[in-house]
């Protein structure tokens, strides 16, 4: 066991800049847009925007296959990965006893849960898709992990040695190739040549 070391709370901290993009600037060119909604106040304006941000991981969070974004930016969708290699440190209890605790899943299998965003499907190729990123807020990560602790074995293992790309392609369009042959075999006929 390693010795864990508690750190120092009082200690300066580095915080970087933080830019939010739902700001005056933002509500301001939204209402010269779009003159109709010029009498909402930004507040309403950020509440329909939450709200609609938490139908969408709430969606994401019901449905094994995820959700396709609007605009088709790409795909959004929950996973099932090993557990990292590297140690996972439960810093609470490992400030409580002494020594290094780390998390294992025992809960999971040892499986993590990660939000994956993806804009390789060939469905939507768009130029400079290399360009988007996707950042899960703190309520989303918060609901996928309590949900993913209860109903782990709902969401697609990804295997952490195959690129998401490959992985997307097989598990999506795998139903897809399946009901296709299924079709077939049912106006299949041996006899007819």
């Amino acid at each position: 066991m390693r010795e864990f070391n508690k750190p120092n709370v009082k200690a300066s901290r580095y915080r970087p800049e933080v830019y939010s993009l739902l700001n005056k600037k933002f509500f301001d060119k939204f209402k010269n847009k779009y003159p109709k909604y010029k009498g909402m106040t930004n507040l309403e304006l950020r509440n329909i925007i939450k709200k609609f941000h938490e139908h969408v991981y709430n969606t994401v969070i019901e449905k094994r296959d995820g959700v396709q974004l609007p605009e088709q930016i790409g795909w959004l969708f929950i996973g099932a990965c090993e557990s990292s290699k590297k140690r996972n440190v439960d810093y609470a209890k490992s400030n409580k006893y002494g020594v290094e605790v780390s998390y294992n899943n025992w809960n999971t299998d040892g499986r993590l849960a990660k939000i994956f965003f993806t804009s390789n499907a060939p469905k939507h190729k768009m130029k400079n898709r290399e360009f988007w990123r996707f950042v899960g807020c703190r309520n989303f990560k918060r609901s996928v992990a309590k949900a993913f602790s209860e109903n782990w074995n709902n969401y697609i293992i990804i295997d952490s040695s195959v690129q998401l790309r490959l992985n997307y392609q097989k598990t999506f369009l795998k139903d897809l190739t399946i009901r296709e042959q299924q079709n077939d075999l049912k106006s299949y006929n041996e006899f007819d040549i």
